[in-house]
């Protein structure tokens, strides 16, 4: 298995994705091929990734996917990478819960046996960067923490009185990054805004390039990343088809409104035989044609209501093929599509596709964030009754004025509220919810889903 690194934090807010990204892009810049990596479900940091190396960034996420099928998905995706680069979530050691499957940055570590190089932010720090370094490395005796970057460093001097004393603790320093309000990304209410939102990104990673050239030290990064133990594939169960099953073409939306999806679950349907057809809900008119299906992913169609309600010209195909019986999957922002009307944070109201009764409102508070899982309540497009998969919630909007008669697709555990609370919306072949789902934590969403695609085809004229 190829060189590989953990970059992690002590805690939310210390740089990681500034950090993680700009070493991508140094290293690339060096000429190396750079793997990226994310841990966790979050789908905005990844674009910053693929931005820096060209590669497609993946998700790796121990709660929503077991162990064996993470060092599939790990070992497939950084094959002809010289190096894989994995930035954390939160901090080193904050997970889902205090047990096995918590998620964390250091449980991933510890299943693929790589190397953790943790960041510190130590603006505000002394000697008291290497009591903190020291705290990290021993609180898991199983976790190689193999060296130390300090970030937001005012100075040289100030540099010099930080690193001698971890270094005495026999933990490297690969160097620092000075304080620069200039290499700060920039937030909204999900969280950083994503890349195809960001302008002069190019330059911003450029500049984010040359500061990690200047101040670490990327050969030592690289040997520790090679000094790593070989983790084995026990079995391929994900990716083992030996040609093509099927022959469905999906209509998948994506474009700057939508854009949320987890890469493994869209290979994982191509590997199966599924025709991808990306289109977009902005700006085209129409649903590409000879489909057997539909898939709207998570994203930020509130920041493009004008557009998307304006275009009702597509909103006129999607509803026909709901109509029609064609099965359609849609996520959060697919979702929130999908609804009558969302209205905004300023209170105006955007009509939308109406194919699911019931209006978004967008607030200002968090409705819901964390993993949870589903258990399915009736059979549907991807799953049978009695079924479970895993995914993750994070949103500021809120469905309202629901009919009293809407079938609700799941029972849900975990996320913000209570367990057993009901998810989803079931309404003949349209399956809708605020969950993002990895179609690795049950495979067999990806053969019913073909199954639902396949039946349309056989019995519909659309």
């Amino acid at each position: 298995m190829q060189p590989r690194v953990v970059i992690a934090g002590t805690q939310s807010g210390v740089g990681k994705t500034t950090l993680a990204t700009g070493l991508m892009a140094a290293m690339t810049k060096k000429g190396y091929d750079v793997q990226p990596y994310k841990v966790g479900p979050d789908y905005i940091d990844p674009g910053f990734h693929t931005a820096a190396t060209e590669r497609i960034s993946r998700n790796l996420d121990s709660w929503m996917v077991s162990s064996d099928k993470l060092i599939e998905l790990f070992d497939r995706n950084s094959q002809g990478a010289d190096i894989s680069i994995i930035e954390g979530v939160m901090g080193l050691f904050d997970g889902h819960r205090v047990d096995e499957g918590d998620g964390s940055t250091a449980e991933v570590a510890k299943i693929l046996s790589a190397p953790v190089i943790l960041i510190i932010d130590a603006g505000k720090m002394a000697q008291s960067g290497a009591a903190l370094a020291y705290g990290y490395k021993h609180y898991d005796s199983e976790l190689n923490l193999a060296g130390v970057i300090l970030n937001r460093v005012s100075s040289d001097s100030h540099y010099q009185i930080l690193k001698e004393p971890i270094e005495e603790l026999g933990i490297s320093v690969l160097g620092y990054i000075p304080r620069q309000e200039s290499l700060e990304l920039p937030e909204r209410h999900l969280g950083l805004v994503p890349t195809s939102e960001t302008s002069q990104m190019d330059d911003y990673i450029d500049d984010l390039a040359e500061v990690i050239l200047q101040n670490l030290d990327l050969k030592e990064l690289y040997n520790l990343a090679a000094e790593t133990e070989e983790v084995e594939v026990k079995k391929k169960t994900l990716f083992s088809q030996t040609g093509p099953v099927s022959e469905v073409k999906l209509a998948v939306a994506r474009d700057e409104a939508f854009n949320f999806y987890y890469e493994d679950n869209l290979d994982l349907l191509e590997e199966n035989g599924v025709e991808l057809e990306y289109f977009s809900p902005v700006f085209d008119t129409a649903l590409p044609e000879d489909i057997a299906g539909l898939y709207i992913g998570g994203g930020f169609p509130e920041s493009f209501l004008a557009e998307l309600s304006d275009n009702q010209s597509m909103q006129k195909s999607i509803k026909e093929a709901i109509v029609a019986g064609m099965p359609v999957y849609a996520e959060c922002g697919g979702l929130m599509y999908l609804t009558e009307a969302i209205t905004d944070f300023e209170g105006e109201t955007h009509s939308m596709v109406g194919s699911i009764s019931g209006r978004i409102e967008m607030t200002d508070r968090l409705q819901a964030m964390g993993y949870a899982e589903a258990e399915v309540k009736e059979d549907n497009i991807l799953l049978n009754q009695g079924d479970k998969v895993r995914g993750h919630e994070f949103h500021y909007s809120r469905l309202v004025s629901l009919p009293e008669d809407t079938t609700y697709a799941y029972r849900l555990t975990g996320g913000k509220g209570r367990d057993n609370r009901a998810g989803g919306i079931l309404k003949d072949n349209l399956l809708a919810s605020y969950l993002h789902l990895h179609f690795a934590s049950n495979p067999a969403v990806i053969d019913n889903l073909i199954d639902s695609c396949l039946k349309f085809i056989e019995g519909s004229s659309y």
